[in-house]
């Protein structure tokens, strides 16, 4: 647990905070008093050693983030891998739109989590800001001055409602260009995630500038993502499937903490150097008691468009090894195959434009393999 959480926790039980100070004395005998009488017995000091470690549970458990499910959403399932550059991306948009094409009646999102480098947007060609409740849009009314001037109304409009949307405030600076100061208490700032292929879709990439950096610190990209899952209306959602960034770090921590998951799968290709990681990453969530439903391997062997011989480029069943050594699943395999990568830089998905293909029937088998490993939903 972190000095942040510890200080939480102690706060919780109205404990001192600060560091440095001294150890708990026994009581002062007064004057005239005789020696303090020893223990009773042993069992009186092992009942009390008891109580003790049952108050520091209740500290400790006061402090943790509590699992809120989302509104709307009855499981979730998180796309991982241990490091960049081995097709997560790819995968989870084919995916979530293969667990909807395997079932036309189940309701699909995806959440793109990589705040850094979204990358949800351009795969499912679309563009453009989320639409806010009319609540307020109401409170984002500017002078007509404003509207008439050379000032980008719409980059105003669309800081504002980034603000307002992530972080439930206006942007530092723009509060004296509009006619309110404050948000409504009432105010319903709820985004509506973009839809394509029949998949509500939430990505950082709309809320910015496609080619703009995000120079942000941990805790507000903590706070984006919290965001992003929680002030986003969804609707009425079987599976929500997020894109998470590469690594262990604060974002993996934060939704693992925070929302109940439903489970992972791991993305890695056959290399050494991504298993080291894809590893890693299955042993984090582990730790953090999040059922990993198994593994994918991704670009798994290649295809010569020509004379169709096959070649691993990148190792062979490297994803399998680690998936025995892990007591996990295989889910599927992925081949490297150049039309995986075009349709996907075109926005169209192979799992929509090329659903015959081998490459789509890869996506669609390991769609049916984790729906078949989820737990029954709630009711």
């Amino acid at each position: 647990m972190g000095a942040l959480a510890w200080r939480w926790a102690l706060r919780a039980a109205r404990l001192p905070v600060g560091g440095g100070g001294r150890a708990p004395t026994a009581p002062r005998r007064r004057p005239g008093c005789g020696p303090a009488a020893p223990f009773a017995d042993s069992a009186s000091s092992s009942s009390r050693d008891e109580a003790l470690r049952d108050k520091r549970v209740r500290i400790l458990t006061r402090g943790l983030p509590k699992q809120k499910p989302i509104e709307g959403v009855k499981q979730v399932v998180v796309l991982a891998s241990g490091k960049g550059g081995v097709g997560k991306s790819t995968t989870a948009v084919n995916i979530a739109l293969a667990l909807a094409a395997n079932d036309s009646t189940k309701e699909v999102g995806l959440l793109d989590a990589d705040i850094y480098g979204p990358s949800i947007p351009k795969m499912m060609n679309l563009k453009g800001n989320p639409e806010l409740t009319r609540k307020i849009l109401e409170v984002l009314q500017t002078p007509a001055s404003l509207k008439k001037s050379r000032s980008s109304y719409s980059d105003l409009l669309t800081a504002c409602s980034l603000g307002v949307a992530l972080f439930g405030t206006f942007p530092l600076g723009f509060q004296s260009r509009l006619n309110t100061r404050r948000i409504p208490q009432n105010a319903e700032n709820l985004m509506r995630p973009l839809k394509n292929y029949g998949i509500a879709c939430m990505s950082m990439g709309f809320l910015i500038e496609e080619t703009a950096p995000v120079v942000w610190r941990g805790l507000m990209v903590m706070s984006a993502v919290e965001k992003l899952l929680r002030q986003v209306d969804w609707g009425q959602l079987d599976y929500l499937v997020i894109d998470m960034p590469p690594g262990t770090g604060d974002v993996q921590l934060s939704v693992s903490q925070n929302i109940p998951i439903a489970g992972a799968v791991i993305i890695s290709t056959p290399q050494d150097v991504a298993l080291l990681d894809a590893r890693k990453g299955a042993e984090m969530f582990r730790k953090v008691h999040v059922p990993v439903l198994g593994l994918v391997q991704n670009m798994s062997v290649f295809q010569c468009p020509k004379c169709k011989h096959e070649t691993h480029i990148f190792g062979a069943d490297g994803v399998r090894d680690l998936a025995k050594t892990l007591g996990l699943d295989i889910l599927g395999d992925i081949p490297l195959h150049v039309n995986i990568r075009e349709t996907c830089d075109s926005g169209q998905p192979v799992v929509i434009s090329q659903p015959q293909s081998d490459a789509a029937k890869a996506y669609l088998k390991i769609a049916m393999e984790i729906v078949r490993r989820l737990p029954v939903p709630p009711a």
